[in-house]
């Protein structure tokens, strides 16, 4: 490789102005600048990739509408009605409260579609009930907050999946409801290893809901439950596009939250929509980085070179996908999953393609990948988030961290050599992939 060459420089300035605290997204901006500069070629090309990629994709507006209803979903009584729901299901089994923190990132799924959002909205306050009283300790609370968080962006919606259909072209619905029996199975070995672990411990169970009161506390949680309901349903009756999907998904929390639940206010609702605007810009900035440095690599002829030097180990599926869980894991301790998904992932998905891959099970298994790497150690970034929240030390995280990543890995193992659990709704759906 050459140090000296345009792209070589620009890879070198990206790093650096991140390591300066530069956004990723800017940084990505700068360094193809530079590329463009050093070649060249008209650096006007910028700010035409980044027009044409961000207004001609009307499946961008789908990621601000599902953060709104999110942010306005977790606000109020909606959080404390979902929560005792969970709790009413599974606190009175072994590991108590751990296992509602599990169930509540299942159900709390249908609202966020970030393990982040997720960590410091519910997980958040999960990790506070399960340390009170000196229940749980703050390490193993906060490990499992971290780790129950990763299955909101697998289950529907999700923000990660959104990103993953706008760079392969892949449909957004089918996307979506494959992702459901990876995600259930997440949640699955999760609450099977806090059942070992609970026995082992000796954690405490939360008294049983008298089943008397489950008709009214179910009555009480059931309008925001419907919200994945309402959204799949419109999805697959072909009656909303995806965009359209999710505003009525925000429409439908505002509904549920002011009218039927009275939880927020106009200030509440201000705040709401800040929220939700930082974070998309966020989001918006590193994906016009990404649209930027994804013309760079093209014009490098990177995707096809490395199709070629992976075609030449005469690699099978299954060994191709191998290797793309165990580059996907690496880069996942690194790097931040959006970044991942808008530059490796194109990179990838044109051998995965050529290999006969199906592009649906190729963006659940890379997801899944990126959504460990959150909380894979060095630098997980739900790992820092969490030593922030639970005031521990990251040794201390950690060490409780490893049980639940083995299962993890477990389960990834498991959705990417059995391509039909990940394809089986979406062919009933009317997939032919």
């Amino acid at each position: 490789m050459n140090f000296t060459s345009p792209f070589s420089l620009a890879l070198g300035a990206i790093l650096a102005l991140s390591l300066l605290g530069v956004p990723v997204g800017q940084a990505m901006i700068g360094g193809s600048v530079l590329y463009l500069y050093l070649k060249g070629m008209d650096m006007g090309t910028v700010a035409e990739q980044l027009l044409n990629g961000t207004y001609s994709s009307f499946l961008l507006l789908a990621i601000p509408l599902f953060i709104l209803a999110a942010t306005i979903m977790s606000s109020g009584s909606v959080l404390d009605r979902l929560m005792r729901f969970c709790n009413a299901l599974v606190g009175h089994f072994p590991g108590g409260l751990a296992q509602v923190n599990v169930l509540q990132s299942v159900v709390f799924a249908s609202m966020s579609g970030s393990a982040l959002a997720d960590a410091a909205g519910s997980g958040k306050l999960m990790q506070v009930m399960m340390t009170r009283d000196g229940k749980y300790t703050k390490g193993f609370a906060a490990a499992l907050t971290a780790a129950s968080s990763v299955i909101g962006p697998i289950l529907p919606p999700s923000i990660p999946m959104v990103l993953y259909a706008l760079v392969s072209g892949t449909s957004i619905g089918f996307l979506f409801i494959a992702g459901v029996l990876p995600g259930l199975l997440l949640g699955a070995v999760q609450m099977g290893l806090v059942h070992h672990l609970a026995r082992r411990r000796n954690f405490p169970v939360e008294p049983r809901v008298p089943l008397r009161e489950l008709p009214r506390i179910t009555r009480e949680a059931f309008p925001a439950l419907m919200l994945p309901v309402v959204l799949l349903g419109c999805l697959y009756t072909g009656v909303t596009t995806p965009t359209e999907a999710a505003g009525l998904a925000a429409a439908y929390a505002l509904l549920v939250s002011v009218v039927l639940y009275r939880s927020i206010g106009w200030g509440d609702l201000y705040d709401a929509l800040m929220s939700s605007a930082r974070i998309s810009i966020s989001i918006g900035m590193l994906i016009a980085g990404a649209l930027v440095f994804n013309y760079v690599i093209t014009v490098e002829n990177i995707p096809a070179s490395l199709s070629g030097i992976l075609r030449s180990f005469d690699l099978s599926p299954l060994g191709f996908l191998l290797l793309v869980n165990l580059i996907l894991l690496l880069l996942g301790c690194f790097l931040e999953g959006s970044t991942i998904i808008l530059v490796i992932l194109p990179v990838l998905l044109p051998t995965a393609v050529a290999l006969g891959v199906d592009p649906v099970h190729f963006g659940v298994v890379a997801v899944l990948n990126i959504m460990i790497g959150l909380v894979t150690p060095p630098y997980g970034l739900l790992l820092f988030m969490m030593t922030r929240i639970a005031e521990i030390s990251l040794m201390e995280l950690v060490r409780e961290m490893v049980p639940f990543l083995v299962v993890m890995i477990g389960a990834l193992a498991l959705v990417t050599l059995w391509p039909d659990m990940v394809l089986f709704l979406p062919r009933l759906a009317g997939y032919t992939g």
